[in-house]
């Protein structure tokens, strides 16, 4: 639902006001723009020019100049002229430049950052206090400034032979005016109280409003627009992370130089402006710090990426005499567009963008999104520092209390900052009116169920995994299948599903029904039933929800199954901190499908019963959660992960054939680069032993069929799979599996041809305890290790991509072509 924020996003940014005045600040002799000029009104007011000298001062009330310094400059004073709202301010150097700062042989901003470093565990207030408090109101909005659109109405004209021909009336920049004229396109506010005891940090929403919808968007407001502290090592500006000016490593990334000093809550501070070393565009944060003259703590922050959106993070502080420390006291977040080439696509709409400003740059009409802006602004309240504190269900990041979406209007007057001006009421009043007539609640839900792999239809959602697919060995697999939704019941469901296979000419069905016995940690205890077919060999952790897929291609050439009739009672539950896990006590009867007999001690089994206990955990010790009055959601995910699967045979019960024991693990791992570039580790593991039959044992997920050339054997790649195993090679009984992907930034080789480039290694190793007890099947073992290695091009046009794999190692065919595999990949990208 992260693409769904951005939408909202994208939407954003320029400031209405009563009194406002705009400008650029630039250098006299080279006539280049200034950054982080300080700007101070007559009244006193403070702020500063952005990365290219433009500033806008806001103020509630008029005032008549401003002063403009720059360390090294000559400072400038502004005095306001009728009618006017834009100044262009040249300074002029300074001869006697710097000469009131002398730091021998370095860089004087290096000689403060790296006390600011040094001093940082003693000025951050997570690591200084024990234990903090406070409440805080947020409000968001997406808006655009009415004064800055031009609001005519257009005549459109095409080209013909004949010459330019009347199309149509465009009056789309005038309603645009006019609705922007009297509300905000999108609002938002919550009142949060945060908690900080034991170095955990947890944020309780008390109320939470968000226009157009009766039960907010909860990832919305999960949604992560910049760092809680200044001082964490790795800042987080709009979802995404960079190395922090004052990290222990940062003076590697960044350049720094000291601008000016300037009185923050009557301390001197220095003004450090940061960039990014990296000379390519977007590459990272700049902007400046105020670092205390006295302590070096961190007073103020403005932390700014520049790129296809221009994104700023304004933190500001207050000094607390008795603590000796600078406390957060309110923050604003501000996006904008920026400029770049390529126009963005979301949701069937388009942010169009000019050309490159600095080569040749070619205006275009401006539209909507040129003047519509975001701004989120914070302010923290009933602050109280070092009492005692007991943090409640500690294991959420966030918890968004049962009646926060029903607090009274009352509640909001006593927390909100300044009164709502007209245009926010109004705001509330439209959003909700076209919510209703639009159904726009209605669609997001159905949405979000699509996105899931179900299409909602009243109170059952109809799974569209079980509609279709195709294997070896069922033919066409037609199906139907779902589960009753919230609106059947919350407390209780009834899932299942049939599905009718056109070549082996047999149904397959299942159901269950489970009820909700714990609402905080959404336990659920339930029975099912269950008569289908799985292939031999696989290994499935019970608790990993599968991706949805319209269709996964990888079945298409399986042709080796097993049937089984399975009585089950389950227990599935988050009530482990940051884990998921399934509890299952189970009866299976097992019937082979292929030419296969279980060889125990001279006792032949073409079919058996076996009945096993099981417990399937997901373990994401790293990651953040949220908890709503409809569930709990992994709002920041970390890795690495975890899952464990544990299964035990349960001898003499309900005529178990067998006693054994499997353990499974797995463990995932990613890194996202700011360049666009990822990097996936996978580890898989398996350990069986007792009297366990093939069909349970591990294939380790082959995808490549037996046919004579390398064009008959083209298919569908998998996720994770081996593409050079064919299937039913290799069996185990033990297993180690590792893969490596890495996957750089698309590349554009036409307008509409971008593909992205991934590499791939996989490695795996084997052994099978006891072969002589599977007959049947001809097959090797992995004792010597598999190796695979290839590249993927994805996305090259419409989804559609190509990969070519090699295998080589202990285990390398003698036919140079028996070990290349070509296959097609497909990546669906649905948009929200």
């Amino acid at each position: 639902m992260k693409q769904l924020c951005v939408f909202f996003f994208f939407l954003t940014l320029s400031l209405q006001a009563q009194f406002q005045v705009n400008g650029i600040v630039k250098e006299s002799t080279t006539n280049k723009p200034l950054p982080f000029a300080t700007i101070t009104t007559t009244d006193g007011i403070n702020s500063i020019s952005d990365v290219d000298g433009k500033f806008s001062i806001v103020t509630p009330i008029p005032f008549t100049a401003f002063d403009i310094s720059y360390i090294g400059f000559t400072k400038a004073r502004i005095t306001l002229e009728k009618n006017k709202n834009y100044y262009v301010v040249m300074l002029s150097q300074k001869t006697d430049d710097l000469n009131e700062v002398v730091v021998p042989d370095e860089n004087p901003a290096l000689a403060i950052i790296r006390k600011a470093i040094e001093n940082k565990d003693n000025n951050n207030p997570q690591k200084k206090l024990y234990s903090f408090e406070f409440k805080s109101y947020n409000k968001l909005i997406v808006s655009a400034n009415p004064d800055s659109i031009d609001g005519r109405i257009d005549s459109v004209f095409v080209q013909k032979s004949s010459g330019d021909q009347f199309s149509k009336i465009d009056s789309s920049e005038y309603k645009f005016k006019d609705i922007v004229r009297q509300q905000h396109l999108f609002q938002t506010e919550k009142v949060s109280q945060y908690q900080f005891a034991n170095s955990t940090l947890k944020e309780t929403i008390l109320g939470t409003k968000m226009a157009g919808f009766k039960q907010p968007v909860y990832e919305i407001i999960a949604f992560n627009l910049q760092s809680f502290s200044i001082y964490d090592s790795r800042y987080e500006l709009f979802e995404t992370k960079y190395n922090s000016p004052i990290a222990n490593d940062a003076l590697k990334d960044y350049n720094y130089k000291l601008l000016d000093s300037l009185i923050i809550d009557g301390r001197n501070t220095y003004m450090i402006y940061f960039k990014n070393k990296k000379k390519r565009r977007a590459s990272g944060l700049e902007g400046v710090l105020y670092i205390d003259q006295n302590n070096f703590a961190v007073a103020k922050a403005v932390m700014r990426i520049k790129g296809v959106l221009d994104i700023s993070g304004i933190h500001n502080f207050k000094y607390i005499p008795s603590e000796k420390l600078w406390f957060p006291t309110d923050k604003t977040f501000k996006i904008v567009k920026g400029k770049n080439d390529d126009d963005i696509k979301i949701l069937g709409g388009t942010i169009q963008f000019d050309g490159d400003v600095e080569n040749d740059f070619k205006e275009r009409k401006k539209t909507a999104s040129d003047f519509t802006y975001l701004l989120s602004q914070t302010n923290n309240f009933e602050i109280q520092y070092n009492i005692p504190i007991q943090i409640k269900k500690s294991a959420v990041t966030i918890e968004i209390k049962d009646d926060a979406v029903n607090k009274p209007e009352a509640f909001w007057d006593t927390y909100r900052k300044d009164s709502l001006d007209s245009r926010s009421q109004k705001t509330y009043l439209a959003l909700d009116s076209l919510s209703i007539k639009k159904r726009i609640e209605s669609r997001l839900r159905f949405g979000r169920k699509i996105i899931n792999g179900y299409l909602p239809i009243g109170k059952f959602d109809l799974d569209l995994r079980k509609l279709f697919s195709y294997n070896n060995y069922e033919g066409f697999r037609l199906g139907i299948g779902g589960t009753t939704n919230e609106r059947f019941s919350k407390n209780f469901r009834v899932e299942g599903y049939t599905a009718y296979g056109t070549k082996d000419n047999d149904f397959k069905y299942n159901l269950g029904i489970a009820a909700r016995v714990g609402k905080f940690t959404n336990s659920w205890i339930g029975v099912s039933y269950t008569d289908d077919l799985r292939e031999i060999a696989s290994t499935v952790f019970a608790i990993d929800k599968k991706p949805f897929k319209i269709y996964d291609p990888r079945p298409i050439n399986i042709s080796t199954f097993y049937n089984y009739v399975t009585w089950k009672t389950f227990i599935e539950t988050k009530i482990i901190p940051k884990t998921e896990s399934l509890w299952e006590l189970s009866r299976t009867a097992v019937e082979p499908q292929f030419n296969y007999i279980f060889n125990l001690n001279g006792k032949l089994y073409p079919n058996y019963v076996m009945t096993t206990a099981m417990v399937s955990l997901r373990w994401n010790p790293f990651s953040d959660y949220m908890q709503t009055p409809t569930g709990r959601i992994e709002v920041e995910k970390r890795f690495p992960k975890f899952t464990f699967q544990y299964t035990q045979s349960i001898p003499k019960i309900w005529q178990n054939d067998f006693e054994f024991s499997k353990i499974d693990f797995k463990t995932e791992y990613e890194k996202k680069y700011l360049n666009g570039q990822k990097t996936s580790l996978l580890f898989e593991a398996g350990y069986s032993f007792g009297a366990i039959p093939l069909t349970h044992l591990y294939n380790t997920s082959p995808n490549n069929i037996t046919k004579e050339t390398i064009i008959q054997r083209i298919t569908f790649s998998g996720k994770n799979s081996f593409e050079t195993m064919f299937f039913n090679e290799f069996f185990s009984s033990q297993y180690a599996y590792f893969q490596f992907k890495h996957g750089f930034s698309r590349v554009t080789l036409f307008k509409k041809i971008k593909p992205s480039l991934v590499i791939v290694s996989r490695v795996a190793w084997g052994n099978l305890q006891n072969p002589e007890q599977h007959i049947g099947l001809d097959y090797k073992t992995l004792n010597k290790g598999y190796f695979e290695s290839g590249i993927e091009l994805n996305q090259i046009y419409k989804g559609l991509g190509l990969g070519g794999f090699y295998r080589y190692g202990p285990n390398q065919l003698s036919k140079f072509q028996d070990n290349i595999a070509v296959k097609i990949s497909f990546v669906l990208n649905i948009g929200l």
